[in-house]
């Protein structure tokens, strides 16, 4: 096999490759959406610049939201969010290029998470909806789950 035929089949590898992994990860963003996921972006580098953040779909799965990433071809979340953990924070401005990186009329909001910081860009129906779903959380299902807890340690 010469050098010329070598660099076809290569090529014709790396093509499937790339038709394959496009094609997986058009198939799962599907299979998200189809599920209810909304479009969301979020990143816990809080840098002035705005910069850092991750593009992806949010789903909510019981006390958690999934969040995954757009182009990812692993089926698994990236990161989950737990409702008891989850406070919202102050809405902002999009600054320097973020108007530019996240979707379009995106409300860019200010979150913690167990004591860590992030934001989150998502749609304005969708952050209502994230806000009915934080509500909805049983006021005691927190106090029963840290009296149990302390009851277990005794």
């Amino acid at each position: 096999m010469d050098f010329a035929s070598l660099a076809q089949v290569l090529g014709l590898v790396m093509l499937v490759v790339v038709v394959l992994s496009i094609s997986v990860i058009a198939l799962r963003r599907s299979v998200l959406v189809r599920s209810g996921a909304v479009d969301v972006s979020w990143r816990r580098n809080l840098r002035p610049d705005g910069s850092g953040w991750v593009l992806g779909q949010g789903r909510y799965r019981g006390n958690e939201l999934l969040l995954y990433r757009a182009f990812s071809p692993l089926p698994g979340a990236s990161r989950r969010l737990h409702r008891e953990s989850l406070t919202l924070g102050a809405r902002r401005a999009g600054v320097g290029t973020e108007p530019d990186l996240l979707p379009v009329n995106a409300v860019i909001v200010r979150c913690t998470h167990g004591g860590t910081e992030l934001e989150l860009a998502l749609a304005e129906d969708a952050l209502t909806g994230l806000r009915s779903w934080l509500e909805s959380m049983p006021p005691a299902s927190r106090s029963v789950r840290l009296f149990h807890r302390g009851a277990r340690k005794h």
